[in-house]
């Protein structure tokens, strides 16, 4: 009888052990069947494949026209080479200058890889036109924060003849002198054609000069504006 009683134990040990095994099968199994059930519903990301400049714009050829004053004939005609070059080299765009209508035409094409590259031009050629140097009109093409802001010296005070060459002196000052000490303390690059004041340079950079030019054409006195824009050179060095 004790044998038997041991056998039968045995056996229904044997018994229990199978059944935990299933057991523990079917919740590993459970478990997975959760995560691939998680795993289905998670949103997988969106591949798109990569755009170039002329899908971009729809397989379009776009074209743009800068106008050249005619003052700027003689300079466009110097530095041509060194205009072409970032136009082609760097934005891969064509470029010719049209003598029937006196203008810098820019066409882009198949190795045009940037889809704002045209716009660059523009901007690039605009700012050569309004009187820049290429070394600071490059500027345009290599960073993004940059613009040209413009106005009439008579937008800022109605002024008119001797009036208005007075203003537009103390702008320059002797040698050119206040222009650079207001260029160097914005950090921007300033223009004086005639009664037109051009200024290249960063949003903010730009209301300071501005704030400074409206103030020598309204009558300031250059000393005033020398103190400003020390103080305006030590925060803008502080800053940076």
């Amino acid at each position: 009888m004790t044998t038997r009683r041991r056998k039968r134990e045995a056996d229904k040990n044997d018994f229990d052990d199978v059944t935990n095994d299933m057991n523990n099968n079917n919740n590993n199994d459970d478990d997975d069947d959760d995560n691939d059930n998680d795993d289905d519903d998670k949103p997988k990301k969106p591949i798109f494949p990569q755009v170039n400049a002329q899908d971009a714009i729809g397989n379009k050829i776009e074209y743009r026209r800068v106008r050249c004053p005619t003052h700027r004939l003689t300079p466009l005609r110097a530095q041509w080479e060194n205009l072409m070059s970032p136009i082609v080299e760097h934005l891969k765009l064509q470029i010719r200058y049209n003598p029937k209508n006196r203008s810098v035409e820019l066409k882009t094409c198949e190795l045009t890889d940037d889809p704002g590259a045209i716009q660059k031009g523009q901007d690039f050629m605009e700012a050569f036109m309004m009187g820049f140097e290429v070394q600071d009109a490059v500027a345009i093409l290599r960073l993004d924060d940059l613009y040209v802001d413009s106005f009439m010296v008579t937008d800022v005070k109605m002024l008119a003849g001797d009036h208005l060459s007075r203003a537009i002196g103390r702008i320059a000052g002797q040698d050119g002198k206040t222009k650079y000490a207001i260029e160097n303390a914005t950090r921007t690059r300033i223009v004086v054609a005639d009664q037109k004041v051009h200024i290249m340079g960063s949003f903010t950079n730009i209301k300071l000069a501005r704030d400074a030019i409206c103030d020598l054409i309204i009558g300031a006195p250059p000393g005033k504006v020398y103190n400003n824009m020390r103080n305006v050179a030590k925060r803008l060095k502080e800053r940076f």
